[in-house]
């Protein structure tokens, strides 16, 4: 059996995934409307919608299977989301990747699989919309089109919920995504103790950019200050712009002298694009920055606050 790779973009991709705070939530009829349609439509006993999280890929929507998730190393998706075009498998049975996969020999004996990847806004693969069968089978042209249509579909109800999550402007996660996915990252640390530290920014007379140079360049120095902070923190962080000209980060598993040398490289970059650049005003900003105690109060709220305090002391 052959298990599959990962993405070049997983920890990008697992990140997005999560800022939709959709796994493990019950079934809704959006889904399962596309589900019931390609049942249907291509006549095979079972149609999902499947994300392909870290460890399992779980069904968001399935129609003719029992369980709920599967492990990613024996999944048929976890292929699909490697390319862009439907990943088909005429006979599983005699197909040396999967001939002894257990979900192969045994329940649901498949035979037949396409998958089409669902993508997100930034690209990532974030699982598929499949359809089996314990019969091995061909799969025309027109299947081929009307599969993507479908998967176009569910393309468009994931997107939806991530544009509840992501900043129009800057195109990272606003103040609900950024709580989605620090929640869980904070009680992997708490239970772990694994070091983690949140920083509060606050962008210096922002104002006066706006009154001075137009909104449109107030838009232009929020999203080079998001951009920076892509470049500058790693795949692992999660950053977000909580309103207005404020940003945050969290860092997880790095001790202080490497915190401090993550900031500082930050610093660096924005100083760099400053004099790079040369709009007539230089981006400056204001941080509060919070080692994250595990035994006192570690709720986003309030570590939001604490750092937020912090920043304006600073200020």
């Amino acid at each position: 059996m052959q298990e599959p790779n990962f993405p070049e973009d997983e920890h990008n991709r697992i990140r997005t995934l999560h800022s939709l705070n959709i796994l493990d939530t019950p079934a809704e009829e959006r889904f399962d409307r596309l589900t019931r349609l390609a049942k249907h439509l291509f006549n095979v006993p079972i149609a999902v919608v499947s994300l392909v999280d870290t460890d399992r890929q779980w069904f968001k929507s399935c129609l003719g299977m029992g369980p709920t998730e599967t492990n990613r190393d024996i999944s048929f998706c976890g292929h699909a989301i490697l390319g862009d075009d439907i990943f088909l498998v005429p006979d599983a049975s005699q197909d040396q990747r999967f001939s002894d996969n257990p979900l192969v020999t045994g329940t649901p004996n498949i035979r037949f699989y396409a998958g089409c990847p669902l993508s997100s806004l930034d690209g990532s693969k974030l699982g598929t919309l499949c359809i089996i069968d314990d019969k091995p089978r061909m799969f025309s042209l027109d299947e081929i089109t009307a599969l993507k249509d479908l998967a176009a579909m569910a393309e468009q109800e994931l997107m939806a919920i991530q544009l509840a999550t992501l900043d129009d402007l800057t195109k990272i996660s606003n103040r609900r995504g950024f709580i989605a996915l620090a929640e869980k990252s904070i009680s992997l640390c708490r239970r772990q103790q694994i070091p983690a530290t949140l920083i509060f920014f606050d962008l210096n007379k922002f104002k006066q950019i706006n009154d001075n140079f137009g909104h449109a360049e107030g838009d232009r120095a929020l999203i080079a200050f998001a951009d920076t902070l892509k470049n500058a923190f790693r795949d692992s962080d999660i950053f977000a712009r909580l309103g207005g000209d404020e940003f945050v980060v969290l860092l997880t598993g790095l001790s202080d002298n490497h915190t401090q040398k993550v900031i500082d490289n930050f610093r660096g970059a924005i100083d760099s694009y400053n004099k790079n650049v040369q709009l007539g005003y230089d981006i400056s900003y204001s941080e509060g920055i919070v080692s994250i105690n595990f035994d006192k109060d570690t709720s986003i709220t309030s570590l939001l606050s604490q750092a937020d305090s912090l920043m304006y002391e600073n200020k």
